[in-house]
């Protein structure tokens, strides 16, 4: 991601996509990132209409050592949803894993996404498109959203 130009528009799709608000720190570390393959644009006619951001962090309690791909946030301007945008946001964080996987995301094992308990469309995105599988509720997840609970959902990679 570059720096000024995207944070921007980041934050401009995130604030139309979102009932949440990321603070600038979150802008800040997403345009100081150094590897542009894990925060993504899609763009219609040199307009910014939908973004993901990812991140590689440590599995907990990991006796090897593993991590993940975390999705921190997947969003397409409403005008432009169901027409696979989405699907091809999360494909390229996919093909920029099967290439690297040997590489500088060796030791990366699943992929995940916290989704909030009532947002039955990403849980059927996420299922029916990529495979990802349901686990555990986080209660209290979310501070300022209702409700404030997620499930965690995840892909194993390897």
């Amino acid at each position: 991601m570059k720096p000024r130009n995207n944070e921007k528009q980041l934050k401009k799709i995130n604030q139309a996509c979102f009932p949440l608000s990321y603070g600038e720190s979150f802008y800040n570390d997403m345009a100081k990132k150094s590897d542009e393959n894990m925060c993504k644009f899609a763009y219609f006619s040199g307009l910014a209409i939908g973004a993901i951001c990812t991140r590689v962090e440590p599995i907990p309690d990991d006796p090897n050592g593993r991590s993940r791909l975390y999705i921190m946030t997947l969003g397409v301007l409403a005008a432009y949803r169901n027409h696979g945008i989405g699907s091809k946001l999360v494909q390229s964080i996919l093909d920029y894993y099967e290439s690297e996987k040997n590489g500088k995301l060796a030791t990366v094992d699943e992929i995940m996404v916290h989704t909030q308990t009532s947002n039955t469309d990403a849980m059927k995105f996420y299922a029916d498109r990529f495979g990802f599988e349901k686990g555990e509720l986080v209660e209290n997840y979310y501070k300022r959203i209702d409700p404030p609970h997620c499930y965690i959902l995840r892909k194993k990679l390897r």
